[in-house]
């Protein structure tokens, strides 16, 4: 289903570490992705500088990132996975499991679409604080501003049951933001709108700003 709404097929596989799912001696197969852009289209940061607005693309929740976290939480909190997810008509099970947006046609239609796009970041494990960094050049900030955005309840539900410092939270989880776009200011709300014609909600999360490369949550 993934493919299928990335337009995409499936070839191979990666490796990755994660304790406490496969019993000793197994292993899984899954899947990468493998692109082709024309040179002069490439993404790669360069047009990020002062004065640029970040995006912030929603999440559908977790993702496929912090299961090690999450599983370690639910089993030490002896959670039932079929128990209602407090506020909603949903499991918990369920809740955890969300399948992930798929952000490709969306983006595909902003880059073939008028506005511009100076930088797009996956926010996958590493959360905001490991992956917009990828798109900075050296000497620019991310400064980003908490509470510009609503995340799913998720994130709080799971903060409070393990007890989490945010930090933890910050550097495993999306925090519902799935995609990051940056973008001149002069066309911020309008590429928010065009996202939201998409389907994708999205808001305004901060700014680039001069300044140690990395990511400054205010």
């Amino acid at each position: 289903v993934g493919c299928q709404q990335a337009g995409c097929a499936l070839l191979g596989g990666e490796t990755a570490e994660m304790p406490g799912f496969y019993p000793a001696g197994e292993y899984d197969l899954a899947g990468f992705c493998v692109g082709l852009v024309e040179r002069e289209r490439l993404l790669d940061g360069h047009l990020v500088g002062p004065g640029d607005k970040i995006l912030g693309l929603a999440s559908s929740g977790l993702h496929s990132n912090g299961f090690s976290l999450v599983r370690k939480i639910v089993e030490t909190a002896q959670v039932d996975l079929h128990s209602p997810f407090p506020g909603q008509k949903m499991t918990v099970g369920e809740v955890l499991l969300t399948p992930t947006r798929i952000y490709v046609k969306s983006v595909l239609a902003f880059l073939r679409s008028d506005l511009p796009l100076h930088g797009l970041a996956h926010i996958t494990g590493g959360g905001l604080l490991e992956n917009v960094p990828r798109i900075l050049r050296p000497g620019l900030c991310a400064q980003i501003e908490r509470g510009s955005w609503q995340a799913p309840p998720v994130f709080g539900w799971l903060q409070e049951l393990g007890q989490l410092e945010q930090r933890v939270l910050d550097e495993t989880f999306n925090q519902g933001l799935g995609m990051v776009a940056i973008v001149p200011a002069a066309t911020a709300a309008a590429s928010v709108a065009f996202f939201e014609e998409q389907g994708v909600p999205g808001a305004v999360i901060g700014t680039v700003v001069p300044g140690e490369t990395g990511v400054k949550l205010v």
